[in-house]
């Protein structure tokens, strides 16, 4: 399971580099996020930190397909730090809720396989939480991207309403997991057993 790794110790692993380097290429060279950059490398912001934990798909070669990070909320993360005008009630936190940061698919796949290592990686974080006694997840996203998260099949709904921030539609999230979510994963066409390594670990990721 995702145990805590500190950054930059994590760029030792080349697994955490390949998935610091594919936020790097998304998230500012593609997206135009305002983020820091590493080494003109790696996005890594000030919450890659001992108390971050990460799930990484990674193919048969050891190449960057998936990955995302999760944040410990009953600490600073980034949705009551930095978001949250984006609540309307109280925000779910606490030592078994977890805030889904940081969502990236590589871009040198295809459409077929950025979708397939999207399924892999939600089916994954479903059973991480079953396994480990997460039962809930939060986040922040951008309005397409919240309404093609409500389609998985898990229980899904808003924390408030849509917001306008330099030009992007964004929204705050929250996902319940129980009994019933890998049915309903497996019923709305997302479920998909891991065929590609999962990564996470401290310094040198342990495979899993």
């Amino acid at each position: 399971m995702p145990s805590r790794v500190r950054a930059p110790r994590a760029l030792e692993s080349k697994a955490f580099r390949a998935m610091f380097a594919a936020r790097k290429e998304v998230f500012v060279d593609l997206l135009k996020w305002d983020l820091p950059v590493l080494a003109e490398q790696y996005e890594m912001d000030r919450f890659d930190g001992v108390d971050a934990e990460y799930m990484i798909m990674l193919d048969g070669e050891g190449r960057h397909r998936s990955s995302a990070r999760l944040l410990k909320t009953d600490r600073p993360h980034l949705l009551d730090e930095l978001y949250p005008f984006l609540c309307d009630g109280p925000l779910p936190s606490g030592p078994t809720v977890r805030e889904i940061t940081r969502f990236c698919l590589d871009r040198h796949q295809n459409a077929a396989e950025r979708r397939l290592a999207r399924d892999q990686l939600v089916t994954a974080l479903a059973e991480h939480a079953l396994e480990t006694g997460i039962t809930d997840y939060t986040g922040v996203a951008d309005l397409a991207w919240f309404q093609q998260v409500m389609r998985f099949g898990w229980h899904c709904s808003p924390l408030g309403r849509i917001a306008l921030l330099e030009g992007r539609k964004l929204i705050a999230l929250h996902i319940r997991i129980d009994e019933r979510t890998l049915d309903g994963l497996r019923t709305a066409g997302i479920y998909q057993p891991r065929t590609l390594k999962l990564v996470a670990g401290e310094g040198a990721a342990n495979e899993c």
